[in-house]
């Protein structure tokens, strides 16, 4: 048994709300639930919260901190006849089922803006070292096979005047453009519609297609929905120049991870930068991590000191508010608490 915490009052009072944490959240986020009246536990375990403590768990929550591998479906919400709230300490809530906690009148809420500047820089990072061959540069170092250097040794794609085409210019697609700027890039992007105030990126609205037939770099930042799902499949990554390279750190199932390594092993596109995987955590033998042209970081995106604290705070106060009847101040279905 690795859940711990808990502090029932047992003395006959009104008992004390009880929250379950899918995690350990930084001490200073958990201020609020410890001077509160809240009766507290977490997971400590290691690795994703296995799925029968969040079930039983949730059976006698009133609120519930969860993390982006919890699944909130219906299977859940039918054992939790308690639950008022459930906060994610995420900006991506694909891991819950919106409707079937719309219809019980639970309150979902995520953790927006927070994380946009750490993801960006993250962004940006992969964007660079999968275009510079940084990993490669780093094995052929390792491997002691650095005999000299020549002009075509590690060869890779250039940023100043090449063009960036960002799917989905949302907080984090924008902060993305912003550091692109500063190298001298040419900013497209593609979306459900134009994006008011693209011009001050310079950023020219394009179709998906032809964004990924002229883009040099193609850095995705939709979140995952049924219609995202895939989004860049065998089509889509054809359509790319060879000397391309493509970033993801939005979510992992946006691109088709099989035909994407069937494309970098046959060198139809130049490299990838992944921060999101289909399956997490991804495994070891994955081919992914065998390709020369790919560089991977495990769902680093918001990994920061202050971003990370910045989101548990986020979370909690989500939490609390809806605890207390307040509309929390990132409430995913606002129906329910306008009923």
């Amino acid at each position: 048994m690795t859940v711990s915490g808990g502090n029932g009052n047992g003395n006959g009072r009104q008992p004390k709300p009880r929250v379950f944490l899918s995690g350990i959240l930084p001490a200073p986020a958990l201020q609020p639930l410890q001077e509160g009246e809240f009766d507290c536990a977490w997971w400590e375990g290691e690795g994703n919260l296995p799925r029968e403590v969040l079930r039983r768990e949730a059976a006698g929550a009133d609120g519930l901190v969860t993390f982006l591998n919890d699944r909130v479906d219906e299977e859940l919400l039918n054992l939790a006849p308690r639950l008022k709230i459930v906060a994610n300490v995420a900006v991506g809530y694909d891991n819950f089922d919106l409707a079937a906690a719309t219809r019980r009148g639970i309150l979902l809420t995520n953790t927006p803006g927070v994380l946009t500047e750490a993801t960006a820089d993250l962004t940006f990072g992969l964007l660079l070292a999968a275009a510079r061959r940084f990993g490669e540069g780093r094995r052929l170092l390792d491997s002691g096979r650095w005999q000299a250097w020549y002009p075509l040794l590690l060869a890779g794609q250039e940023l100043n005047g090449a063009t960036l085409g960002i799917v989905g210019l949302g907080r984090i697609g924008q902060a993305v453009a912003r550091r692109a700027l500063a190298f001298g890039m040419k900013i497209a992007y593609a979306g459900r519609r134009p994006v008011a105030g693209a011009a001050r990126f310079g950023a020219e609205f394009r179709p998906l297609d032809e964004l990924l037939r002229t883009a040099d770099f193609v850095s995705l930042h939709c979140p995952l929905t049924p219609q995202t799902f895939h989004l860049i499949g065998r089509k889509e990554i054809a359509m790319m120049k060879p000397t391309a390279v493509l970033v993801n750190t939005s979510r992992g199932a946006v691109v088709d991870q099989g035909a994407l390594v069937e494309a970098l092993g046959a060198g139809r596109i130049f490299a990838a930068g992944l921060d999101v995987f289909e399956e997490e955590p991804l495994a070891p033998e994955h081919p992914l991590l065998s390709l020369p042209n790919v560089v991977c970081t495990p769902h680093l995106g918001s990994a920061t000191h202050s971003t990370r604290l910045g989101m548990a705070r986020l979370a909690v106060e989500n939490l609390v508010r809806g605890l207390a009847g307040e509309r929390p101040p990132n409430l995913l279905n606002p129906e329910v608490f306008d009923r």
